[in-house]
């Protein structure tokens, strides 16, 4: 143990433990804008600059280590007019645009300013002007709001392995972009948008798709369904000041029929559909003698690198379309059929926790003859903006039920938006098509857990399933290393680019907290828990369905609706 002193509190620090963490864990509060938890210090904003005894300049805290004796002072006269003189120099090279930016009132730039009273303009001059990448059918990339922090390019880097974008030129010309300047939808970019949960400010955003939503509900010629994705629900409570991974499914639904939805449908529904056909066709796969391993296809992130870096791979990712644009493919086809209606009358919503999901909708591939699955994705953080600007006080909603039959599910739809929750399902369900059994312990926990790369082992009637579970895009290179080598021994990996899953996913309520992720994580495991049916097979919406429509999974018509294919992606 390491004895300083901070602000004259005597502290005991472990030994190697930043000035920042040290000064942390004695209530201590010092700003930061380039710190990223768990990755190596840059020190490369100096917001976080505290004054040490015996040191003639300030000391970056994040990046510097405690020591026997040292006196450190995080708030002298000096600290706070180099933090505030920082805090300026920032806005004078920023839009004034704060009261119509997408992150007013939720930007750590706007936060500091008023931290240290920033009330004048001091030190007026020439500015960066950029023009703003709205190439990508996802994204949003405004290089003047940037504030050159470091985090988004770090986590593309270093946490997602991406490497999309990276800092170019030097001084007062520095930018972060993508290589060659070009558009994100021409890059590598998977679209997985933890950029922006990251960034401080509005310099990366998702594209807003609330102008074409509202239009559709004004239309009276036009049948407006809407889905909500699992994650959805243990995260929008936290925009409106409620609980810490409060359950607003009911709540969600009441909001979405009060914006005008004819039909507030359950991704989950689908999510449950999804692993009626992917178990069928892993257990094909397996008993067949088929390529394997067989990679799940949910995360459109994952497809879109697999697209980009892996296309000799494709012949091992599932062709099931993911669980909402199934849902729409339903809705369209099924669903219109039954209300004696054209499937171009039709227009489906999907609230999403992922940004990825507005390039999937945009995908010539799971378009059915001239028009598209889902013909519009919202993410969480946009539903919030809608509910607002209806004038609609979420918090005080009662709750309303999904309407059906699109809206029936079961506990293992709600676990997909976890980390290995696509798995857990597919696994609930292969057990009783390969033995004729319910599986008795529904809470695999061998398939949970946030570590970057889970793998288990099951034996069902004799045979034995080898899966792998893969958190976090930037884990899965050793994974398809093994398998391009001939050294895998899976036959099931379930991918999500988003670390945690789509509870973190890109679209989600912004952060910057680990334990929100938990948190989130165990509310769907709560739903789950509650649910009287836990297992997909026993959704009897679905069962309905397969008898009157799809006759069994992965037959021709189901094909046809709920399958897909991809292509190669030029680098």
């Amino acid at each position: 143990m390491v004895e300083l002193t901070i602000n004259k509190l005597k502290v005991k620090a472990e030994e190697g433990m930043t000035i920042l963490d040290a000064a942390k864990s004695v209530g201590v509060s010092i700003p930061t804008l380039c710190h990223m938890k768990d990755l190596i210090p840059s020190g490369a904003c100096r917001i976080c600059s505290v004054e040490v005894d015996g040191f003639r300049n300030l000391i970056p805290s994040c990046a510097y280590p405690v020591s026997s004796g040292m006196v450190v002072d995080t708030n002298s006269p000096r600290v706070r007019k180099a933090r505030k003189t920082i805090v300026e120099l920032l806005i004078e090279n920023h839009p004034q645009d704060c009261l119509v930016c997408v992150r007013n009132k939720n930007c750590e730039l706007q936060d500091l300013s008023e931290k240290y009273s920033v009330r004048e303009h001091r030190y007026a001059g020439e500015t960066k002007a950029h023009a703003v990448d709205i190439s990508s059918a996802s994204l949003e990339r405004d290089p003047a709001k940037c504030i050159l922090c470091g985090r988004c390019v770090r986590t593309c880097h270093e946490v997602q392995k991406i490497g999309a974008i990276d800092f170019t030129n030097r001084g007062f010309r520095s930018i972060v972009t993508t290589p060659f300047n070009i558009g994100l939808n021409v890059s590598d970019c998977i679209l997985c948008g933890q950029c922006i949960l990251v960034c401080p400010t509005a310099a990366l955003r998702e594209k807003s798709s609330l102008k074409q939503v509202s239009s559709a509900l004004q239309n009276k010629n036009k049948y407006t369904i809407v889905q909500i994705a699992p994650a959805v629900r243990a995260t929008l409570g936290e925009e409106f000041h409620m609980p810490l991974g409060s359950d607003v499914t009911g709540k969600l639904v009441s909001g979405l029929k009060r914006l005008g939805f004819k039909k507030v449908f359950d991704t989950n529904f689908a999510a449950d559909l999804t692993i009626w056909e992917e178990s069928a066709e892993l257990i094909d796969g397996v008993t067949n003698n088929k390529p394997l391993p067989m990679f799940t296809s949910c995360c459109p992130g994952w497809v879109k690198h697999i697209e980009h870096n892996y296309p000799e791979m494709l012949r091992h990712v599932s062709t099931c379309k993911s669980p909402h644009e199934m849902e729409g493919a339903v809705a369209k086809t099924y669903y219109a059929k039954k209300l004696g209606i054209s499937p171009k009358d039709v227009f489906v919503v999907s609230i999403m926790p992922c940004t990825v999901k507005k390039f999937e909708a945009n995908r010539p591939e799971l378009s059915e003859e001239t028009h598209p699955d889902v013909d519009a994705v919202l993410t969480t953080r946009e539903l919030v903006r809608f509910f607002n600007i209806a004038g609609i006080d979420f918090a005080d909603l009662g709750d309303e039920p999904f309407d059906n039959p699109l809206g029936e599910s079961t506990g293992a739809a709600a676990i997909f938006g976890t980390s290995g929750g696509v798995m857990e399902a597919a696994l609930r369900m292969a057990y009783y098509k390969l033995t004729g059994n319910h599986l008795d312990n529904l809470d695999l926990v061998q398939v949970r857990g946030t570590e970057g790369v889970r793998e288990a082992s099951f034996t069902m009637n004799g045979l034995t399933l080898n899966v792998a579970i893969v958190n976090g895009i930037g884990n899965v290179g050793k994974v398809v290393e093994d398998i391009r080598n001939g050294k895998s021994k899976y036959h099931f990996i379930e991918v999500m680019a988003c670390p945690g899953g789509c509870i973190n996913g890109g679209g989600q309520p912004i952060h910057q907290k680990t334990e929100k992720v938990f948190q989130r994580m165990k509310t769907l495991y709560d739903i789950d828990k509650k649910m009287s049916n836990r297992r997909s097979y026993e959704n009897e919406s679905i069962k309905a369905l397969y008898k009157e429509y799809f006759k069994e999974p992965g037959s021709h018509v189901s094909h046809e609706i709920l399958h897909t294919s991809y292509h190669e992606r030029a680098k």
